[in-house]
């Protein structure tokens, strides 16, 4: 099998209203996705109106960011679990997940439900610890994600996840609280030392799994 060590594939995975889109704002606007005198959008991800209407995340989107030399495919998946198809199709396509938590709500029920999935499909996860400007119990929130990759049967591996904390709204992220950070490549490095480089067989016919489905 054939490794692409240029490419990373990633799907971020969490409870509505903690974080997501707003995360990839901030990983499109610091890796210069924009003209710097364009006008952005809060939430670009959400570009279907009742998302923008509602603030959640319903179909799911791909985008990517290029970091030290390296493609990191990024998939914005819905957090609900009326749209659990769209979640399992995405999570098929990808190597690892982002679970991103909210510092202060901590784990939440559409949370434990990506997850298994994530987890069942043996996909490798970094925690994103998110909000921690807004305070909350950090050490009573990693205990919480602990406590549910144990009892969602998460491999040795698996629960040796490595943990960002960060404020997507204020675009920082660190893997030391009592770090100073102002971008987000702390994430980013994460990213790049967890999760596995895809895998293929570059002499095998073409396949393609469709991350967009829409129709006119």
């Amino acid at each position: 099998m054939f490794t692409r060590n240029n490419v990373r594939n990633v799907a971020i995975i969490a409870h509505v209203d903690h974080g997501k889109t707003t995360l990839v704002d901030a990983l499109l606007k610091q890796n210069g996705i924009f003209r710097s005198n364009e006008v952005v959008a809060d939430r670009v991800m959400d570009s279907n109106d009742l998302e923008r209407e509602r603030g959640i995340t319903i179909l799911a989107k791909n985008t990517a960011v290029h970091y030290k030399n390296t493609k990191i495919n990024i998939i914005d998946t819905p957090g609900h679990a009326d749209f659990g198809g769209e979640v399992e199709r995405i999570l098929s396509m990808v190597d690892g997940v982002i679970l991103l938590v909210d510092a202060v709500e901590g784990s939440m029920p559409q949370t434990r439900y990506v997850l298994k999935k994530a987890l069942g499909l043996g996909k490798k996860p970094v925690v994103v610890v998110n909000k921690i400007d807004k305070g909350g119990d950090i050490d009573k929130t990693m205990d919480s994600i602990i406590e549910l990759f144990i009892d969602l049967g998460a491999n040795d591996d698996q629960l040796d996840f490595k943990t960002v904390y960060a404020s997507a709204k204020q675009g920082f992220a660190k893997t030391d609280l009592n770090a100073t950070a102002t971008d987000m490549s702390a994430l980013l490095d994460v990213i790049l030392s967890e999760v596995p480089a895809p895998q293929g067989d570059v002499d095998g016919g073409l396949q393609t799994i469709i991350c967009n489905v829409d129709y006119d």
